[in-house]
């Protein structure tokens, strides 16, 4: 997908570039399928039935019905239309439990949540990054009204069972609301969306553009939910505003394609973690952040020696692009890495590199031999 063969593009995680396959759809949607999917004329039916199919493709990847999916603009809106609406639907208790390494999306919506006098209570992953289910299970009880967690970590990759966690805390309290962000997780992991309530994905870390997203609301909690939004009748009332069909069609282009490659994706990316894992084994002051269970499209590690933010700039000079956290944080420190307790070093200079099948072992190699240049020129400079 790169036109340039000197730049080695290693942040997916924070976004992918459009395949040029969904870029012609999306171009041809934008022509063809010009007319308003709300209105009655002809050339309108027809954009409202290609917006249907789109519809159902995605459905088909998740595992639900077509009604049970609204389009967002994002990852991030389809997070806040989840929990501000959900808690709504709940009048008999005002307790949250949700996991201690969200993204903002989820964090921020429950900050407030928890100023209107609800009790957030947030629990801490433990220190090898991974989630501690049980420990959010003892949270949950008769009042506990809300349970959100991430499938896959953004920042470090890890792998939760959501699934376990989903069917637990159904067992202690049916009706508690399970929100799950799926946004790192979807196309890379297989989703079951037994127990869960709410899930959100988006397009533009699956080779589709930014700017389009999707909420699963399930059939269960859609008569009572409230959403945060007002406006006309479109998404069936749960998210008003014209639809944006031809990104909803690139989204399902994108999403059907994938799908198909899950397993030799997955066997690509493996290759490509353990040649970085070993590659990295050469410098001593390295530290894996990424536990064992993380997705193989993650890896985060913290060199120990250089700030993060002047080797990702050396790097960034040589075209090599990394990061040091999510991209929503805009250069912050890692949340994740916070909550996991580790030490101010280890944050400071934390790196993320990740993956999609467009990269290769090339890639890997042109990052190793850059990052050993980087090590040496920098401490260097710092003596």
């Amino acid at each position: 997908m790169l036109l340039d063969p000197e730049l080695h593009y290693l942040d997916n995680a924070a976004t992918t570039m459009v395949d040029p396959e969904i870029a012609g759809a999306i171009h041809e949607a934008l022509l063809k399928d010009w007319a308003n999917p709300s209105s009655l004329y002809e050339p309108a039916v027809e954009t409202h039935e290609a917006l249907t199919t789109a519809r159902g493709q995605i459905a088909r990847t998740l595992g639900c019905q077509a009604k049970d999916l609204y389009f967002t603009s994002c990852g991030s809106e389809s997070n806040n239309l989840a929990l501000l609406g959900a808690v709504q639907t709940r009048t008999f208790g005002k307790g949250i439990v949700v996991s201690g390494f969200e993204h903002p999306s989820v964090q921020r919506p429950l900050e407030r949540l928890a100023k209107q006098g609800y009790d957030v209570t947030v629990v801490a992953p433990r220190a090898d990054g991974t989630l501690d289910i049980d420990a959010m299970l003892e949270r949950v009880d008769k009042n506990t009204i809300l349970v959100a967690c991430m499938m896959v970590n953004n920042e470090i990759g890890t792998r939760n069972d959501v699934e376990r966690l989903a069917a637990e805390v159904k067992h202690r309290n049916s009706r508690t609301i399970v929100h799950v962000d799926a946004v790192q997780a979807w196309m890379r992991v297989p989703i079951k969306l037994d127990n869960i309530d709410t899930l959100s994905v988006s397009g533009h870390k699956i080779h589709a553009p930014k700017g389009i997203g999707a909420l699963y609301l399930s059939d269960r909690l859609v008569q009572a939910f409230q959403p945060p939004y007002l406006g006309g009748e479109q998404e069936r009332q749960m998210r008003p505003g014209t639809e944006n069909l031809p990104y909803a069609m690139g989204l399902a282009a994108a999403a059907t394609r994938l799908a198909k490659t899950m397993k030799s994706r997955d066997t690509a990316m493996r290759a490509l973690n353990r040649q970085l894992r070993e590659g990295l084994k050469a410098f001593p002051e390295v530290v894996i952040n990424s536990p064992e269970n993380a997705v193989p499209e993650v890896l985060n590690f913290s060199e120990m020696c250089i700030k993060s933010e002047t080797m990702l700039a050396f790097l960034a000079e040589e075209q090599i692009y990394v990061s040091s956290a999510s991209a929503c944080g805009r250069g912050q420190p890692s949340h994740t890495l916070a909550a996991m307790g580790r030490d101010p070093l280890a944050i400071d200079t934390a790196i993320r590199v990740s993956f999609c099948a467009d990269n290769t072992p090339e890639d890997v190699d042109a990052f190793l031999n850059r990052f050993e240049d980087g090590m040496k020129h920098l401490q260097k400079i710092r003596k």
